[in-house]
């Protein structure tokens, strides 16, 4: 039976759809670069770990920082247009990565990409939760985060593709921008198509806020407060869920170099074999752990997206031998495995949030999630195991040692981080349904807080 107080299924999901191929689309921006490492590193002169400042610690501070304003900005002003701002910038700054001449230029410009990416996950997340109701949010928001595993497989692809013609091609000569190198021309076409895709945001209308609270204009000080009387729950959470991003980011950086140094495996090969792997397996892993979530929901398990995380960190911990088996097709099955339980929690991470807020918080609440998710997950994930490679193993050859050890550690700080935080998220569920604003000025007189969704 419809809701009035929601969009009609179609809008519902087409505005999924609409913001499930922004994230593909800033996967892709974000996640190439996992398969151009050896172009990069040889024409830019660079180490490992230089190479793995440009794909994580350099994007993710900057990404992170960015994130809290645009929140505010998505909690009380049109979430449509802050997004189609934010595509722009960081279409415009992956276009500008084709024609750097250095790497500090390069790196110049990941702080270009980073900053317009984190206007994405507040105005989705928030888009998202005013779109359905809260017993079909786990598979919507699942949905929405195929597109982690959809846009670094298709990144994967496209980088075995730019390998190959580089092989086949060489140097190319483009007017006003002069010669560029054939892993160039790859930042400048995803540059144009994500200026041309930032059109279809105009197709998506502004659902109606939903939850406590919806419709207030809070100062940042509600929003402190809010942390401060929930603190056990916000830092078991985003602790414990960028420990799994952690894993996935820091596996998925160097999984292809992996089977190129470990099984000699050309890159083009790679590149079709494991992008295919994320794109299936990490989409179905999302699905699974979004409609085992909603089942658990309504059966009762308010704590669900925690319980389906533990769940994929316990799962994953046996795939993670497949990194020290001798055999390639045995490896490439556990990395199979590997990415579909690691996957899971993915898509439950951002709603266990936006459940546990009231409503004019979900934007800064969310970006507060993606400062913690994407600082240590992406900023350090990758960085850890190359400073594993290079300065503890000391070899280019031990990679599958490092990436066993530093990801392995990671899932089980994951499993006792979410399991000490499953009461008080149920704590502060409860606490939600009485919430209301220190300042009793800001409600309008005669209107009630809106309560929570039932």
């Amino acid at each position: 039976m419809k809701n009035a107080l929601y969009p009609s299924r179609i809008r519902a999901w087409f505005t999924v759809s609409i913001l499930m191929l922004a994230y593909v689309l800033s996967f892709v921006d974000r996640q190439i670069l996992n398969l151009l490492v050896g172009p990069i590193r040889h024409d830019m002169d660079i180490s490992d770990t230089q190479m793995s400042l440009l794909m994580g610690l350099s994007f993710a501070i900057f990404y992170t920082l960015c994130g809290i304003p645009l929140g505010r900005i998505a909690d009380s002003k049109s979430r449509r247009n802050l997004l189609m701002c934010g595509i722009l910038v960081w279409s415009g700054m992956t276009a500008a990565c084709g024609m750097v001449k250095g790497y500090w230029q390069f790196l110049f410009c990941r702080i270009g990409v980073a900053a317009g990416e984190a206007s994405l996950a507040p105005c989705a997340y928030s888009m998202i939760s005013d779109s359905f109701t809260p017993e079909r949010r786990g598979t919507a928001f699942s949905v929405y985060s195929t597109a982690i595993y959809l846009g670094s497989g298709v990144a994967l692809l496209l980088g075995g593709v730019a390998v190959h013609f580089a092989t086949s091609q060489g140097d190319m000569t483009l007017p006003l921008i002069g010669t560029v190198r054939p892993w160039q021309m790859v930042f400048l076409i995803l540059g144009a198509v994500g200026v041309v895709f930032s059109l279809c945001l105009l197709l998506l209308r502004e659902p109606v806020r939903h939850g406590v609270g919806a419709g207030l204009e809070l100062p940042f000080s509600e929003f402190v407060d809010y942390l401060r009387k929930n603190r056990r729950t916000m830092l078991c959470h985003n602790l414990g869920f960028a420990c799994l991003t952690f894993t996935a980011y820091g596996s998925s950086a160097w999984i292809p170099t992996f089977f190129v140094r470990s099984f000699d495996m050309s890159v083009p090969e790679v590149g079709v074999i494991y992008g295919s792997m994320l794109a299936i397996c990490g989409s179905l892993g999302l699905l699974v752990g979004g409609r085992l979530c909603d089942w658990l929901i309504k059966r009762g398990h308010r704590d669900a997206p925690l319980r389906i995380a533990i769940l994929a960190a316990v799962l994953t911990l046996p795939s993670n031998l497949g990194y020290l088996v001798d055999d390639k097709n045995l490896a490439l099955v556990m990395m199979a495995l590997h990415v579909f339980t690691v996957s899971m929690p993915f898509g439950v991470g951002p709603l266990a949030v936006q459940e546990v807020v009231p409503s004019p918080m979900r934007g800064q609440a969310s970006a507060l999630y993606q400062f913690a998710v994407t600082l240590i997950g992406l900023g350090i994930g990758p960085t850890a195991v190359a400073l594993g490679t290079d300065y503890v193993f000391g070899s280019d050859s031990a990679l599958r040692y490092s990436l066993a050890v530093v990801t392995g550690v990671s899932l089980v700080l994951a499993v006792v981080i979410l399991m000490s935080g499953l009461r008080s998220y149920r704590e502060s569920l409860e606490r939600l349904k009485s919430w209301a604003p220190k300042d009793p000025t800001l409600v309008v007189p005669g209107r009630q807080v809106p309560a929570a969704d039932a």
